[in-house]
């Protein structure tokens, strides 16, 4: 099983960088890697289950299913059902946990899955790189702070 870990600090509350990134479906409006975004049968956004089907700007096709959500915690677990890359059991999360010192946040996002050992440091470098920290980028970057 490979495990990649990502983590930064966001010069922004948890609750308001919470509020940017709890849509299941609103990728494409803070990670510059996702073209478009739908959930699945009109279900809610929000709904533990709910499986999103989006594409990266490079063209590749992803369904991610939504398995946990929590406004308390400030955490999204989603699983992969399908995606271009070549994982199987990929289970990700992305967590916000507040900075009592300072209107920061400290994020992680994280995942576990298994490959080809061949790609599998390809698959840590492409999704730890090019999409964890490339979304935390991002967040960085609209809250100001790079």
């Amino acid at each position: 099983m490979v495990h990649v870990y990502v983590s930064s600090v966001i010069q922004a509350s948890a609750p308001n960088v919470w509020a940017r990134i709890r849509d299941f479906n609103g990728l494409p409006q803070w990670h510059p890697g996702i073209a478009d975004s739908r959930i699945e049968n009109s279900r809610p956004a929000d709904a533990v289950g709910c499986i999103r089907h989006f594409h990266t700007q490079d063209g590749g096709i992803i369904r991610e299913k939504l398995l946990g959500l929590s406004d308390y915690d400030f955490s999204c677990t989603y699983e992969i059902l399908e995606s271009p890359m070549g994982v199987s059991g990929y289970v990700a999360t992305l967590k916000l946990t507040p900075i009592t010192d300072g209107d920061r946040c400290f994020v992680e996002w994280s995942a576990e899955f298994d490959c080809d050992p061949a790609r599998e440091a390809e698959l840590t470098r492409t999704i730890g790189d090019g999409v964890f920290q490339a979304g935390m980028n991002a967040l960085k970057q609209h809250f100001g702070r790079v």
